[in-house]
C-alpha cells in the first residue's frame, strides 16, 4: 500500500482516505475509514472514465450485483455512489492474504483445510447463485483467508444467469485456468462455470499447482477446452469431487449444495485460520490494518513533533509497503478488474522498483543501473536487498545500506561483522536485517537503519529467519533458535548435520520446518517450535561443501547427486532426477513454477510439479559453481567460474538462451542477489547493480 498523492481525494462520502491499495488503468482502491475507525476498501473509477457509457455502466452492474448477494462468504457492501465525478463504491475490508499469497507463502494445504475451504466456497456459490447472479471470476486471488474463514472479492464481470460473456474481440474473457470451456468459447454460462471455476481453485489449494498450465494465455484455453486437467497431486479423497468440478459438459458438474454436503470437513478442520503459519499471517494483517485505520487522518497528523502513542501513519503506510503485512481488500481488491492481473502486480510494485529492459542485444551486456562502487569488504557475504536499500558488510568494517535506485549510501552502522558472518533479512511488518558478529552475537537492525539490538547467541553459522526466529549454529556445534521479539535462544539442540568452518551447513525455512543441508552431505528436516528432526537425515550429496535448499509451495528442492523435490511436512520424497556424469547439482533456484540449476557446464529449467525438462543452455566452461542461479523476472544470472575471471553471464529464462557475459574487472568469486528488478553483483570489494529482462 502507498500513501496518498497528488490528485488523490481526501474524503468520499463518509470515509476519510488513508492510503492507496493498487491502482491501474481504469481507477483505484483506496483504504478508508469512517468517524467511527471501520476500515473500508473504496473501489474509484477513474474521472475520465466516468463519462465512457460502457465502463460505466459495467461499474454501477458492479455495485448492484455486490449489493445482491446475501452471504458471510462475501465482503459487505457499505455503501455506494455511481453518480457524479467520482463514481465509488465502499466494501468491507477483509485483512489477510488470498489464497493464492497464502499457497505461495505458506504451501499447499491439507485436505482437511481443503475441504473446509470448498464447503465454505460452495455455500458462497449457492447464496450468489441465490440471488440470480454467476460470479465468472472465481479464483486463487478473489478469495481472502480471513481469521472468520475464507472470503470472496470482486463482483466485477458477475452477470445474470443468462448473461453472455463480457468481451470483445481480442480481449481474454476470463482468467486463463479457471473459467470453463462454455466461457473460454464465449458461449452462455450459467452457475455451472462458478463450479468449474471452484474445482480448479480445490486442485490449486491441495497441490500448490494450477489444473491447466501451457506457455501462453491461448495454450491454458486450449487445455481447459480439450485438454486434461492436471490433478495427480490430489488426495484420493479429493479426486472424484474436482473431478466432477472440472467436467467439460456443464450439465455434468455437482451443484453447490450438493458439493458443500461431499465436501463435509471433519471437526477442527478450520484450524488452518485459527493456529500455524497461517493463522499467524492473518493475525499479522489485522493488527496492522487496525493500528492504521486507528491512526490520526488529518493533516496535522504527520506533522513532526505531534504528540502520539504509536507510529505515524506515513511510517506505518511505508511498512505496509514493505510487505510485511500486505492487506487484501474485500470487493475491491481484484487487480483483473483494474487493468488484467499481471498489470495489477506491475502496478502494485513496490515505487522504488527498476524498470525492466523492454530489449536486449545478444552477447552485449547492458549499461549498469549504477556502479561500479567499491563499498564492500572483500569476501565478505553476499549483498541483502531489504526494501529500498541493500546492504553489505562494509569496506572499513561494520554495516552500509545503498540506497537501490542509485547507490547513495541511506545509512552505516560500526557494528563488529564476523569475518564469515553471513547477512539474513528476518520477514515481518518491519524487515530486519541479522548477521554474526566477531563476538558471537546475533545483531539485529531495522531496514531504515534504526532499532537496533544484539542477542548473546555464541553464533558461528547463520542458517535461515523466519518472523518468529534466526536458526544457527553455535560455537559449541549446536543447533539454536534465537527468538526475533525476546533476543533469547528460546531452544538449542544437537545439530543433526555437520558443520565445519570451511564448509558451513546451509539452510532454509517455509511453514514450520528447518531444512538444512550438511557439509556431511545429509539433509534433515527440523520443527522450528523445538529443534526436533522431523526427517532425515537423507544422504544427498557427497561430502563437501553443502548446497542451500530451495523451498516454495510446501515443497524443498535439492541439489546434489540428484535434482529431488521433498515434500516439506515429511520428507516424502516427490520426484528425483540424477546428475548426468559426476559433477552433480548446484544448488536450485524457484521463479514460479520453473527451477533453474546447473550441472557441469549445463543450466537448466525444469517445471517445480515433476521436474520435467524444459530448457537446457551449455556454457563455454567446464564446471560450474554450485551457487544456485541469482533469477529476477527474465533473466538467471551464473558466475562462469569459481575465481570469477571469466564474468557472470545472464541466461534469457524466457528464450532458453545465453543472453550476455559481465566481467566487471575485479577479482574473486562472484556473490550475486536480487531484488526489485534489478541484480546486485558483488565481486571482490566492487557492488554492481545491473538491470534485467
Amino acid at each position: 500500500m502507498n500513501p496518498l498523492g497528488t490528485g488523490d481525494p481526501l474524503r468520499l462520502g463518509p470515509y476519510r482516505l488513508v492510503g492507496v491499495l493498487g491502482a491501474g488503468g481504469m481507477g483505484k482502491v483506496y483504504l478508508g475509514r469512517d468517524v467511527g475507525g471501520r476500515a473500508a476498501a473504496l473501489k474509484v473509477l477513474r474521472p475520465e472514465l466516468a463519462y465512457d457509457a460502457g465502463m460505466a455502466q459495467r461499474f454501477v452492474r458492479e455495485a448492484q450485483a455486490a449489493s445482491a448477494v446475501r452471504s458471510k462468504g462475501v465482503a459487505r457492501v457499505l455503501g455506494v455512489q455511481t453518480e457524479g465525478g467520482r463514481p465509488w463504491i465502499a466494501t468491507e475490508f477483509l485483512a489477510g492474504p488470498t489464497l493464492e499469497e497464502a499457497v505461495e507463502r505458506h504451501g499447499r494445504l491439507a485436505e482437511a483445510a481443503v475441504r473446509a475451504l470448498g464447503a465454505v466456497l460452495a455455500r458462497t456459490l449457492y447464496d450468489i447463485h441465490a440471488a440470480g447472479l454467476v460470479h465468472r471470476d472465481l479464483k486463487p486471488s478473489n478469495i481472502v483467508l480471513t481469521s472468520g474463514g475464507p472470503r470472496v472479492i470482486d463482483f466485477g464481470i458477475a452477470r445474470p444467469e443468462h448473461g453472455l460473456t463480457l468481451t470483445t474481440t481480442g480481449q481474454v474473457p476470463v482468467t486463463p485456468g479457471y473459467g470453463p470451456p462454455e466461457q473460454v468459447l464465449g458461449q452462455r454460462v450459467g452457475p455451472a462455470a462458478d463450479v468449474f471455476a471452484l474445482g480448479a481453485v480445490l486442485a490449486f489449494a491441495a497441490t500448490g499447482e494450477r489444473a491447466f498450465t501451457g506457455e501462453h494465455v491461448a495454450a491454458v484455453q486450449y487445455e481447459v477446452v480439450h485438454g486434461q486437467p492436471r490433478l495427480g497431486g490430489l488426495p484420493p479423497g479429493l479426486l472424484p469431487l474436482v473431478a466432477s468440478c472440472l467436467d467439460k459438459e456443464a450439465g455434468r458438474r455437482p451443484a453447490p449444495d450438493r458439493l458443500g454436503q461431499e465436501l463435509a470437513p471433519p471437526r477442527g478442520a478450520d484450524r488452518e485460520w485459527r493456529k500455524g503459519p497461517l493463522a499467524e499471517d492473518i493475525a499479522e494483517r489485522e493488527r496492522a490494518a487496525r493500528r492504521l485505520t486507528a491512526l490520526p487522518t488529518d493533516a496535522a497528523g504527520d506533522t513532526p513533533g505531534e504528540a502520539r502513542s504509536g507510529p505515524s501513519r506515513r511510517r506505518l503506510l511505508t511498512a505496509l509497503a514493505g510487505g510485511g503485512a500486505l492487506l487484501a481488500a474485500g470487493g475491491g481488491g481484484a487487480w483483473y478488474w483494474l487493468g488484467g492481473e499481471e498489470d495489477g502486480r506491475r502496478n502494485g510494485a513496490h515505487e522504488w522498483d527498476a524498470e525492466p529492459l523492454s530489449d536486449y542485444r545478444s552477447g552485449k551486456p547492458p549499461n549498469p543501473l549504477w556502479g561500479p562502487r567499491t563499498v564492500a569488504r572483500d569476501g565478505g557475504p553476499v549483498p541483502l536487498p531489504v526494501r529500498d536499500v541493500v546492504v553489505v558488510a562494509a569496506k572499513g568494517g561494520g554495516l552500509h545500506a545503498y540506497d537501490v535506485r542509485d547507490g547513495r549510501r541511506r545509512w552505516k552502522d560500526d557494528v563488529s561483522v564476523a569475518d564469515d558472518g553471513g547477512l539474513l533479512a528476518a520477514p515481518g511488518e518491519r524487515p530486519t536485517v541479522l548477521v554474526t558478529t566477531s563476538t558471537g552475537d546475533v545483531f539485529g537492525i531495522g531496514a531504515d537503519g534504526k532499532d537496533r539490538w544484539t542477542a548473546p547467541a555464541e553464533a558461528v553459522t547463520l542458517l535461515a529467519a523466519d518472523a518468529d526466529a534466526v536458526y544457527l549454529v553455535t560455537k559449541g556445534g549446536k543447533l539454536r533458535a534465537v527468538g526475533l521479539t525476546s533476543h533469547r535462544p528460546t531452544w538449542t539442540v544437537r545439530l543433526p548435520v555437520r558443520s565445519t568452518a570451511e564448509h558451513p551447513a546451509r539452510a532454509a525455512v517455509a511453514k514450520g520446518r528447518l531444512v538444512i543441508h550438511g557439509s556431511d552431505g545429509k539433509v534433515v528436516g527440523v520443527d522450528t517450535a523445538n529443534g526436533r528432526t522431523v526427517w532425515g537425515p537423507r544422504r544427498q550429496s557427497a561430502e563437501g561443501a553443502a548446497l542451500v535448499p530451495a523451498i516454495t509451495r510446501g515443497v524443498v528442492h535439492l541439489g546434489g547427486r540428484s535434482l529431488s523435490a521433498l515434500d516439506l511436512a515429511d520428507g516424502s520424497e516427490k520426484w528425483t532426477e540424477p546428475a548426468p556424469g559426476d559433477t552433480g547439482w548446484g544448488a536450485p533456484a524457484l521463479d514460479g513454477e520453473v527451477l533453474y540449476a546447473a550441472h557441469g557446464a549445463d543450466v537448466e529449467a525444469r517445471a517445480t510439479a515433476d521436474g520435467a525438462s524444459r530448457w537446457t543452455v551449455t556454457l563455454n566452461t567446464t564446471t560450474l559453481p554450485k551457487d544456485p542461479p541469482t533469477v529476477q523476472r527474465g533473466t538467471a544470472w551464473v558466475a562462469m567460474h569459481e575465481d570469477g575471471t571469466d564474468g557472470i553471464v545472464a541466461v534469457d529464462t524466457r528464450k532458453g538462451a545465453q543472453a550476455w557475459t559481465f566481467v566487471q574487472g575485479a577479482a574473486g568469486p562472484w556473490r550475486s542477489a536480487a531484488a526489485g528488478n534489478r541484480v546486485f553483483l558483488l565481486q571482490g570489494e566492487t557492488l554492481t547493480a545491473m538491470p534485467v529482462i
